[in-house]
């Protein structure tokens, strides 16, 4: 079953439920996918607009751009729940399973897989909501920041996703890999879309 073609009212149920998948991470792949329409909703608002032609070529591109995360991000609402199916398997392996160490190992990496991809596609979002926010439509400005919000709320919870798993890793120098990213990743840009949003916020209080 894939998760991004039932309703929303399924899936809020399923993620209620005690359902393995979908889960944290799934969530945080449909919210960066929802922030990152809203950047693509400003575009639409802009283009065709007299008061903005001047700037209709660099919105449409960053339309594109934006199209194409959304897309990714909705496919890794689906790929983190396969990803995560066999870790949940590996932990049913009785702890003296000698083959058990090496596969739960395995599934920790794989594990990681999808919401590394979730934290790198929201910060490319971010970057287009800024972007959005200064050259997009006035009347559409809420919506950049209303997107750069939840593209910074769905790269923080992504990267628990990332820490969970990466903190019962063996391969320590793996796991430090992957942190260290995780990590660079929400320093530059949660202060980037409290930046954004900020600079949003007060336009809106003028």
């Amino acid at each position: 079953m894939s998760f991004i073609d039932i309703s929303c009212v399924e899936f809020a149920d399923l993620l209620a439920s005690k359902a393995p998948a979908p889960g944290g991470g799934g969530a945080s792949a449909l919210v960066g996918a929802i922030g990152t329409a809203l950047g693509t909703m400003v575009g639409n608002l802009t283009v065709g607009k007299k008061k903005y032609a001047g700037v209709e070529p660099e919105i449409t591109a960053l339309m594109s751009k934006a199209r194409k995360l959304q897309t990714e991000l909705l496919q890794l609402v689906d790929e983190d729940a396969a990803v995560f199916e066999p870790l949940s398997k590996a932990y049913g392996i009785p702890k003296d399973d000698p083959g058990r160490a090496q596969v739960m190992e395995s599934a920790l990496k794989l594990a990681c897989t999808a919401p590394m991809g979730i934290m790198r596609a929201c910060a490319k979002a971010i970057e287009l909501h800024g972007e959005f926010a200064k050259k997009g439509s006035a009347l559409a400005v809420s919506d950049a920041g209303a997107g750069v919000a939840f593209c910074k709320a769905a790269l923080m919870g992504a990267s628990l996703n990332v820490f969970i798993n990466s903190k019962s890793m063996s391969d320590r120098d793996y796991a430090a890999n992957i942190e260290s990213e995780a990590h660079g990743l929400l320093g530059k840009y949660c202060a980037m879309a409290d930046e954004i949003y900020n600079s949003v916020a007060a336009r809106l209080s003028k």
